[in-house]
């Protein structure tokens, strides 16, 4: 029990870091680690990521924040339909094929990639 409480603590220090460093994404980090070394069942390893970054997101605005680094008046109009996307995605998830998740999942990785790359 005491070795997944650690493993659990490194996910979210690994996690926490990465939200840290690019302002998201931590998630990105979490579900591969919640899959494979936590060994959770992959949609509970999704929705758990959900749940883990909240909090990270939080904290890291208030860094930001803190740091005079956020543009509220940019941010705010992405939050209503942020909001909108959160409650249908929460709404449908269990209705999507995992495979159909997977494969959407690696799709956002790859973008994310290539776009920070160009």
């Amino acid at each position: 029990m005491e070795k997944q409480k650690t493993k659990f603590a490194v996910s979210g220090a690994i996690a926490g870091l990465i939200n840290g460093f690019f302002g998201s994404g931590g998630g990105m980090a979490l579900v591969p680690l919640y899959i494979r070394w936590l060994k959770m069942p992959e949609r509970q390893a999704f929705a758990s990521s959900v749940c883990t970054i909240l909090p990270l997101c939080i904290v890291s605005s208030v860094v930001y924040f803190a740091k005079q680094a956020i543009d509220l008046n940019a941010a705010v109009p992405y939050l209503a339909g942020g909001l909108l996307g959160g409650i249908l995605g929460g709404l449908i998830f269990k209705k999507i094929p995992m495979g159909l998740i997977r494969k959407a999942f690696a799709l956002l990785i790859i973008y994310g990639g290539v776009r920070s790359l160009l």
